[in-house]
């Protein structure tokens, strides 16, 4: 049976949530973040040698990593079946809904992605035990990156997002397909961060959140992103 190897608030909640919509048979082994670092635990190496998440193992005891890798695999493997809502899950080749979700299978870990860890790391470092007189330097250096740099990409990053939304129900278009599982994470990350001005990318957070699947993503695998 495929085996979702899931670390808690992480980008593998994406494909939990995927495995619910499909209701294809799968095992879950979750993982708890070092309470220290707030890192992968070790055992997730044994998976894979990158030790990161998500991370599947398939029936023949494949290990596939990266999440737009695995969102492709069960495209690959399912979408042919699958009905209702996710009868368009991958577009028809040649279409300009299969271009969209080729951009958006990219772009949420190819670009904003970046953005949005930078902007919590240059968040987080001012909070970290240094010397006291090194805190002030440190907090004027990570809100000056954040002023000069993260912010106004991720405000033209939001500016795209919501002009994109403007004339497409979903990423791709009027239909769910796998470029929305991969924004998914990146959604839930942007709109934590405090995207100002933002409704039509909050309007389709909340189509997300009242589907059954994603909610019971979140009972088996736990919050999407840290507190």
């Amino acid at each position: 049976m495929l085996t979702l190897h899931h670390l808690d608030t992480s980008r593998s909640q994406r494909i939990l949530w995927l495995l619910e919509e499909l209701g294809v048979p799968y095992e879950i082994q979750r993982y708890a973040r070092d309470p220290r670092t707030k890192l992968a635990p070790p055992a997730l190496k044994k998976i894979h040698p990158l030790g990161k998440s998500p991370v599947i193992t398939t029936e023949d005891g494949e290990a596939i990593a990266e999440s737009g890798a695995i969102l492709e695999y069960l495209g690959e493997r399912y979408a042919a079946e699958a009905t209702g809502d996710l009868a368009h899950l991958v577009p028809a080749p040649g279409t300009p809904e299969h271009r969209q979700c080729r951009f958006f299978l990219h772009y949420a870990e190819g670009s904003l992605m970046n953005w949005l860890v930078m902007k919590l790391v240059f968040q987080t470092v001012p909070r970290q035990p240094m010397p006291f007189f090194v805190r002030p330097v440190a907090r004027a250096l990570c809100a000056g990156v954040q002023a000069k740099l993260i912010d106004p990409n991720l405000a033209t990053a939001t500016a795209f997002l919501e002009e994109h939304l403007a004339t497409h129900r979903w990423f791709a278009g009027e239909h769910l397909t796998l470029a929305d599982f991969q924004m998914s994470f990146a959604v839930e990350a942007l709109l934590s961060r405090g995207a100002d001005a933002a409704p039509r990318l909050r309007a389709l957070q909340s189509r997300i959140h009242v589907r059954p699947a994603w909610q019971r993503a979140l009972a088996k695998g736990g919050p999407v992103l840290m507190s």
